[in-house]
């Protein structure tokens, strides 16, 4: 999993490996490859930060909970949205 902040723009042509994170706002110019464990943020985006083994397995946890979230959102009534 990987994780692209709001706000971020990802060109075409470009690879994001797992256990990677986008800044917020980033710009991800074409044919960039974003590292796995690392994070890139930045216009252009820049690789700021290689994650730990222990910070990798905190944002898998973290992905897992948007797609839990994301879940939700599509079994609500349509009177809660």
């Amino acid at each position: 999993m990987f994780l692209i902040g709001m706000g971020s723009i990802v060109m075409d042509d470009c690879v994001v490996e797992s256990n990677s994170i986008i800044a917020v706002g980033a710009v991800v110019i074409e044919h960039t490859r974003i590292a796995s464990g690392s994070i890139y943020a930045g216009v252009p985006a820049r690789k700021v930060k290689e994650l730990s083994a222990q910070q990798i397995e905190q944002i898998s946890k973290l992905a897992q909970h948007y797609i839990t979230y994301a879940n939700w959102a599509e079994e609500a009534p349509e009177s809660f949205l």
